[in-house]
């Protein structure tokens, strides 16, 4: 039975009920990849040619070179995500990617190295520059953009040498000066001829990077020194050890790349790469990851990914000049970071 006598419960003028408010901004600056996905996609399927009565940007095959496309520097971002939660940067990511191509080539063509010995050295090798670059800026604690400017140089000027500055072709067979015939693969697609092996290679990688970066004790002192190095080193985290570690990651992301670019194009070539670390790098940032360090996310650095390649696949199905595509990443960039600005503001961060 209802009381009747009891009174309506009512606010007095003025008053307002204690209802969590939503940060607008704080909410954008989280979910800027899935926004950005989603509305590059929108803008591809208005703005795509249509030919036939189908809309060009939909279709399978151009959804299959827009994933294949964004492989390389995908796997450069997954590893470039680890650096800069940890407030770093890597500027050699795409000289490295350029070494690498050209030491996979020369290795089984002009050395006559098999296929897991050469992909052993190449990644070692690429582990190893970016654990140097580490060691140098944390043991003579220089900033990470002059150690990487230069070690970007370094990488360039290798691949020049190792190349002489030719293209060193892949051709593949049994016999002296011929690759092995499985290497190829990493130009194929599968699955009904749908699915770039390359993709499999970046989506592996970023598989790989989430499970260590989320649950593991490494991952979590990642996010401890980019948080705050100062506390993370009086709680016993191994400060240099975390640094070192993650520009080798990256290194050996870089590597695997330019594996993958060898495998794909059939060439190895020290002029390519080019920008990749751009592009990497506003994947990442679009992708929620703080250039601030502390905080990041893999599924976002992903996310970004596709979404660059998607914008830079609009552009070239209406024929836009693609120096459009470097101008809006560089403005995708700086937006990002005074979006992340404006919320450590808000919350009153000041590093």
């Amino acid at each position: 039975m209802p009381d009747v006598g009891a009174r309506p419960t009512t606010i007095p003028h003025g008053a307002s009920k204690s209802a969590p408010r939503i940060d607008l901004l704080a909410f954008a600056v989280r979910f800027q990849s899935l926004i950005g996905l989603v509305l590059v996609a929108i803008g591809g399927v208005i703005f795509s040619p249509v030919r036939h009565g189908h809309i060009l940007f939909l279709a399978p095959d151009n959804i299959a070179n827009i994933i294949r496309a964004i492989s390389e520097t995908g796997i450069i971002a997954v590893g470039m995500t680890f650096v800069i939660i940890t407030a770093g940067i890597d500027l050699s990511v795409g000289a490295l990617l350029s070494l690498s191509s050209v030491l996979t080539a020369t290795m089984m063509v002009s050395v006559g190295w098999g296929l897991a010995p050469t992909l052993l050295a190449v990644l070692v090798v690429g582990a190893a520059f970016g654990a140097v670059q580490g060691w140098i800026s944390t043991r003579f604690r220089l900033e990470p953009f002059i150690v990487t400017l230069a070690g970007l140089q370094v990488a360039r000027g290798l691949a020049l040498v190792v190349s002489n500055n030719q293209y060193i072709n892949i051709s593949y067979g049994d016999g002296p000066g011929l690759a092995p015939p499985i290497f190829a693969i990493l130009g194929d697609r599968l699955f009904d001829n749908t699915v770039p092996v390359a993709t499999l290679v970046f989506i592996a990688f970023a598989v790989v990077a989430t499970i260590v970066l989320n649950t593991t004790r490494f991952g979590r002192y990642i996010f401890a020194v980019g948080g705050n190095e100062r506390a993370a080193r009086l709680s016993g985290v191994p400060v240099t050890a975390m640094k070192i570690s993650v520009y080798a990651i990256t290194g050996l992301a870089s590597a695997a790349a330019g594996i993958v670019h060898a495998g794909q194009f059939n060439f190895g070539s020290a002029n390519d790469g080019t920008g990749y670390e751009l592009t990497a790098i506003a994947a990442v940032v679009i992708g929620g990851t703080s250039l601030f360090g502390g905080s990041g996310s893999m599924v976002g650095t992903v996310a970004g990914s596709v979404m660059l390649g998607a914008l830079a696949n609009i552009l070239q199905l209406n024929n836009i000049n693609a120096a459009l595509q470097l101008l809006a990443t560089g403005a995708i960039i700086v937006l990002a970071a005074v979006l992340q600005s404006l919320v450590r503001r808000r919350e009153g961060v000041t590093r």
